[in-house]
C-alpha cells in the first residue's frame, strides 16, 4: 500500500490519468482557440455546420466517437496505417490514443469557453491596434490574447476535468490495459467488477471527486476574476 492507502496499480491509473489529461489539454488548446477565434469572429457559409460539427461530442454516446478514431487510427485505420508507416507511430490501444480520446470529447467545451471570452472583447481595441499598423497576427497575440487568458485557463481546467472522467471513448478506442491504458475511470470500473473492490473503487471514487471538483472550482474562480476585469 502507498500514498492514501492506494495500492501500485491503482497509483499508476491515477498517474496515468493526469497524464493523459494533461496532455489532451496541450494538444487541444490551440486548436481550441483557433476554432473559439473563427466562430467568434468570422462570417462565412457553414459556420453553423461547423459549429454544430466541433460540439458533436457532447451530444453523440462516447462509444461511437471511440469507434470513429478506431476506425481512422487504428493500425489498419485511414490515417493510423499511414502515421506507422510514415513515422513508426501507433495510436490506438496506448496511453496517446487515450489522450487522443480525452481530448476530442473535451474539445467543445473548450471551444466555448474561448469563444465567449472572444466575444466579451472589446472589438474597438483590436480595431485600434490595427490602426496603429498592426497586422492580424501582431493584434491577436498583443491585443486579443491576453484579454482572453482567463477565459483561456478557465476552459483548459474544464477540458482537464473532463479528461480526466473520459470512459466510453477511451476503452473503445484504447481498451483497458494496465500501466498502459487504464486510466482512472477505467480502473474504477474493472475494481467494481472484482470480488471485494469496492473499498479500493471508493478509494478512486473519492480520488476522482477531489480531481473533477478542484478543476471546476478553479475554473469558475477564474471566470469570475475574467468577467471582473472585462467590467474593469
Amino acid at each position: 500500500m502507498s500514498w492514501l492507502g492506494l495500492t501500485p496499480v491503482e497509483m499508476e491509473a491515477v498517474r496515468l490519468s493526469l497524464w493523459v489529461s494533461g496532455w489532451a489539454v496541450i494538444v487541444s488548446l490551440p486548436f481550441g482557440i483557433l476554432a473559439a477565434w473563427i466562430l467568434a469572429r468570422l462570417k462565412f457559409t457553414g459556420k453553423t455546420a461547423l459549429d454544430g460539427l466541433l460540439h458533436l461530442p457532447l451530444v453523440l454516446p462516447p462509444v461511437v466517437v471511440g469507434y470513429m478514431l478506431l476506425v481512422l487510427f487504428g493500425n489498419r485505420g485511414l490515417l493510423g496505417a499511414w502515421l506507422y508507416k510514415m513515422f513508426g507511430i501507433t495510436i490506438a490501444f496506448t496511453w496517446k490514443g487515450a489522450a487522443l480520446a480525452s481530448s476530442v470529447m473535451a474539445f467543445p467545451l473548450l471551444v466555448r469557453a474561448v469563444r465567449l471570452s472572444i466575444e466579451n472583447v472589446d472589438r474597438g481595441l483590436e480595431a485600434a491596434a490595427r490602426t496603429l499598423g498592426a497586422g492580424p497576427l501582431r493584434v491577436f497575440f498583443t491585443v486579443t490574447l491576453p484579454l482572453i487568458v482567463p477565459g483561456v485557463t478557465a476552459g483548459a481546467l474544464l477540458a482537464f476535468a473532463r479528461s480526466l472522467g473520459e470512459f466510453g471513448a477511451t476503452i473503445t478506442f484504447v481498451s483497458n490495459i494496465q500501466g498502459q491504458t487504464q486510466t482512472l475511470p477505467l480502473a474504477l470500473y474493472t475494481l467494481t467488477q472484482v470480488p471485494g473492490g469496492e473499498r479500493a473503487a471508493m478509494r478512486l471514487c473519492i480520488i476522482a471527486i477531489a480531481l473533477g471538483m478542484g478543476a471546476l472550482v478553479a475554473s469558475e474562480l477564474l471566470a469570475k476574476r475574467y468577467a471582473a476585469q472585462m467590467k474593469g
